[in-house]
């Protein structure tokens, strides 16, 4: 097994970046509002849901695949730059990976904006493949989200 390993993806969406970063800082409440099929509940466990040290619980809908639980620690939050990082630290990710994190960063670009996503993770085992089925996850996140945000 090797160490850590990233994975990223980048997805151009047309919502302005200050709409964007928004509507992503206040997934808590937005999300199984707005993806029942994916998100059943996200509970905050401590703090706001927003700051570094927030604890969030992810109960996932039928729509998630591979976790149905995801305990995360919001790690660092740049209100400036439009950077958001995170930890799970309990869940269904970690019986395929040691360790998990992840960050999001909304860019602006034209009239829309660039949303930069990347993850670390280390595998519990050779075996364990790479988590692509979370990165098209989160891709499918993002588009939707843009989605809901145009329509608003």
């Amino acid at each position: 097994m090797g160490g850590p390993l990233t994975l990223e993806a980048e997805v151009e969406v047309k919502s302005p970046a200050d709409k964007f970063w928004v509507s992503m800082r206040d997934s808590t409440k937005l999300f199984p509002k707005i993806f029942p099929d994916q998100y059943k509940n996200i509970e905050v466990l401590e703090g706001d849901g927003k700051a570094p040290g927030s604890v969030r619980l992810f109960t996932y809908g039928e729509g998630s695949p591979l976790v149905k639980v995801s305990k995360e620690k919001i790690d660092g939050v740049d209100e400036a730059d439009k950077v958001v990082t995170y930890s799970v630290i309990d869940g269904d990710l970690l019986k395929y990976y040691k360790n998990f994190n992840g960050s999001i960063k909304v860019i602006p670009k034209g009239d829309g904006s660039l949303v930069k996503w990347s993850c670390g993770f280390e595998k519990a085992s050779d075996e364990i493949p790479d988590p692509h089925v979370i990165k098209d996850f989160a891709i499918q996140n993002f588009k939707e989200l843009d989605e809901f945000i145009l329509k608003a």
